[in-house]
């Protein structure tokens, strides 16, 4: 037994594998004809160079060797990853440490690599990143210098040294500038008269209103940085929105006038008001989108007239490309403003803004403390049909796959961190054979330099053979194996001029009548001719004047060609004798139709295809023997069964008329009955109108005659036994009187104690009156002598 399971497991495991490798081959039904065509199919895919060779030349490498391919003349290039640059994270403690310029500092490793992609192929690596202790930081303190910001322009003053002081145990190596921003100088952000653009806060003093001006590079003297912001005046405008935006865009594009080095790059956005964007430039007559370029001359934006606001998109692109992290530290009023624009800028906080200096600083380091800690991998745009996947192997052991592959979060100093980085290309670019891509860390200006080598032709190209004979006399040259024709020349060897005949009509000899498809895309025209293609089995065959016939693609039954009963020509079934249908799957013979009476279909339906189709409703099964329903036909014959039989029921006079088609045959008892047995008979149980039951069987016969055997014996119950019916009905009668007593004594019994107890209550609760009877008059009279004195 078990034996045949695996047998079974194992043919039906073959049948579809066989069915896959002739269906399914997509090396060889993709129909390359060159080797770079095939190799950029499937991974699997490899080219036979070998010359004569008369099979496919596009298909796995195991199949090549199968049919005659030799071992060295199979192409079949692999991809591979070369790390071109390698050099350790840098490990190092901030005390004690040496000292070392940004550029000696590595974060991540390895930071050049070279990569081989073959279409299909993926090519894995994996990316070390390591925060480093004391790196450099870079902090750009933008500020809105709107009239309200007075009081916070005094809090930053003294900004430079604090923030030096409290961020040592961060870097040592800390730079800071200053720049400020307010609003374009154009109606109806700014009143544009000569009264208002020298004092807008008239009638007290402030500085006149300007767009940007960069106030102080980046640099590492903090006295210099409290010298500069202290000669910082507030400004006016008119609308509550500011410029923040044309300053956040030249801040972070104006790299050499900031002083921005390749470091930790942070940006500090202070305001009590929203942001303009792309597109408000219109209300004061500015149409002309921002180009993102540095326009700044004397440290004063002098574009700003000109060019629109950025759109949040350029601006997240900017700072993405700049590597710049955001810090916004705002008003409460606008702190939610500012969060939804964080969500779309990667690597940005918001810090809420108050009057105390020391908050700013704690906001400043908490923010960059919240930055740092999580570092996500961006890479450049990739080339075309490139896709690049991350799985990333964060601390304590948690790793995350799809976009949360691409980071990693509470990342302290030191801690290291590692990325599975997988690259796979789908055909080879447009552009050309080789592309650059980066992937950094945002945030951090460190970058991965990845070189993409796509393999789009083979090595046997190089090998190339020109004006060779086998090309029909010099016509070609000889690549991995087949021609490949000079201009002008056409055909599997170049046999044709293109001169002699025209593309145009070589193509319309290969199509048939009111096709497009040349040689019904089963073959290739050579010179006017199809020739077809060749399967991988090669007792698959395409054939035809425009290869538009087959011998395998007919319609299957029981998952056989033609249901094994014919063969397969031009698409269609040519069956055996005996057998019909779309796939030979109808057989004309009857004989499994044949009833238990040798009647086909028990004369109660067709075969059709060697099944019994039943014609009459009443009846199913394999030869239509079977009446499920056949208990209402009882009914409807035992009136002729009773009257023939037992000369009674409601036929009794009219029985030789309506009953003569049924043949009774008598039986003692109904076990003496036939009995069915895979036989048409039907068992029969009916009540006369004694009230007895009676048994018979009946057989349908082909002339609508009834066969039937009547059981002589019936069935009838007996009569009831009054003595003990009338005995139980008396003593339930005394039972249930005795009951009825036994409750009414009860009830009486409870009624009299509950009254008793009543009684009792009452008695212990009466209050006798205790007065004097004003009639009652005592029998003793007591006398008191007047004299008497009480003495003796």
């Amino acid at each position: 037994m078990d034996m045949k399971v695996l047998l079974i497991s194992v043919l039906l495991g073959f049948v579809p594998h066989v069915r896959s490798k002739t269906d399914s081959n997509i090396c060889i039904s993709a129909n390359a004809k060159t080797c770079g065509e095939c190799i950029q199919i499937e991974p699997q895919c490899a080219w036979c160079k070998d010359p004569g060779f008369k099979h496919s030349r596009c298909d796995d490498r195991d199949s090549l060797e199968k049919v005659g391919c030799t071992p060295l003349g199979i192409e079949n290039p692999r991809g591979t990853v070369t790390i071109d640059k390698n050099k350790p994270v840098t490990n190092r403690k901030v005390d004690g440490g040496q000292n070392l310029r940004p550029d000696e500092i590595t974060q991540i490793q390895p930071q050049k690599l070279t990569l081989n992609l073959r279409s299909g192929e993926s090519q894995k690596f994996t990316l070390k990143f390591k925060r480093a202790e004391d790196y450099p930081i870079d902090l750009y303190f933008l500020m809105d210098l709107s009239d309200s910001m007075d009081i916070n322009l005094k809090n930053v003053k003294n900004l430079g040294t604090e923030l030096a002081r409290e961020m040592q145990h961060i870097t040592k190596d800390l730079r800071i500038g200053f720049g400020s921003f307010l609003e374009k100088l154009v109606m109806p952000y700014i009143l544009m008269t000569p009264k208002f653009l020298k004092n807008p806060c008239f009638p007290r003093h402030c500085s006149p209103p300007f767009s940007y001006k960069n106030v102080l590079n980046l640099t590492d003297d903090g006295a210099l940085f409290t010298q500069e912001v202290s000669k910082q005046q507030t400004s006016g405008n008119l609308d509550f929105p500011e410029a923040g935006f044309d300053a956040i865009m030249q801040a972070a594009v104006c790299t050499e006038v900031i002083g921005w080095r390749n470091v930790t790059r942070l940006l500090v956005f202070s305001t009590d008001a929203g942001f303009h964007f792309a597109g408000d430039g219109k209300l004061g007559g500015i149409v002309r989108p921002n180009d993102g370029k540095c326009h700044l001359e004397n440290n004063m934006y002098t574009m700003s007239n000109f060019f629109d606001y950025p759109s949040i998109s350029q601006l997240v692109d900017t700072l993405s490309d700049n590597n710049i992290q955001t810090i916004f530290a705002v008003t409460q009023q606008f702190r939610d403003l500012y969060q939804e624009l964080s969500a779309l800028i990667p690597k940005s906080a918001v810090g809420t803004l108050s009057t105390n200096s020391s908050n700013v600083i704690q906001l400043i380091i908490d923010a960059y403390n919240s930055l740092s800690s999580e570092v996500i991998l961006e890479n450049s745009r990739l080339p075309e049909n490139v896709s690049i996947s991350y799985i990333s192997h964060c601390k304590n052991g948690v790793s995350q796959e799809g976009e949360n592959g691409r980071k990693c979060s509470d990342i302290s100093i030191g801690d290291e961190v590692m990325f599975d980085i997988e690259i796979t290309a789908k055909g080879c670019p447009s552009k050309g054979k080789s592309e650059t891509i980066k992937i950094n860390p945002l945030g951090f200006s460190e970058k991965v330099e990845i070189v993409l080598n796509f393999i789009c032709e083979c090595e046997c190209r190089k090998e190339g053979i020109q004006n060779s004979p086998e090309c029909s006399d010099g016509n070609g040259t000889l690549e991995c194996g087949i021609c490949r024709c000079n201009e002008g020349r056409l055909g599997r060897l170049c046999e044709c001029s293109q001169d002699e005949v025209p593309t145009d009509d070589l193509d319309a000899k290969c199509r048939g009548d009111n096709k497009l498809d040349i040689c019904s895309n089963n073959g290739e025209c050579v010179c006017g001719t199809c020739e077809c293609k060749k399967r991988e089995n090669p007792e698959e065959i395409y054939s035809g004047k425009f290869c538009e016939c087959d011998n395998f693609s007919c319609d299957r039954s029981n998952n056989q060609l033609c249901g094994g009963h014919g063969r397969c020509e031009c698409k269609k079934c040519i069956c055996d004798a005996n057998y019909t249908g779309s796939a030979c799957d109808c057989s004309l013979d009857t004989s499994t139709c044949l009833a238990s009476n040798k009647q086909i279909c028990n004369g109660r339906g067709i075969c059709e295809c060697g099944v019994c189709k039943c014609t009459d409703q009443k009846f199913e099964g394999p030869t239509c023997e079977i009446c499920p329903n056949c208990s209402r036909i009882c009914n409807q014959h035992k009136d002729c069964v009773e009257c023939r039989q037992f000369h009674t029921g409601s036929k009794k006079q009219t029985c030789e008329e309506d009953c003569r088609s049924f043949n009774i045959t008598l039986v003692k008892t109904k076990e003496e009955l036939p009995q069915p047995n895979g036989q048409p008979i039907n068992t029969c149980k009916e009540r006369d109108v004694d009230d007895c039951w009676f048994f018979f069987t009946y057989t349908t016969k082909n002339d609508d005659s009834f066969d039937v055997f009547v059981a002589d014996i019936k069935e009838c119950p007996s009569g009831p036994d009054i003595i003990p019916i009338v005995a139980g009905v008396v003593t339930g009668i005394v039972l249930i009187g005795l009951a009825l007593l036994l409750i009414w004594k009860l009830l009486m019994i409870i009624h009299d104690r509950r009254e008793f107890t009543k009684f009792e209550k009452e008695k212990m609760n009466a209050k006798w009156d205790t007065g004097e009877n004003p009639i009652y008059k005592s029998a003793v009279t007591t006398v008191v002598n007047p004299k008497y004195e009480g003495k003796l």
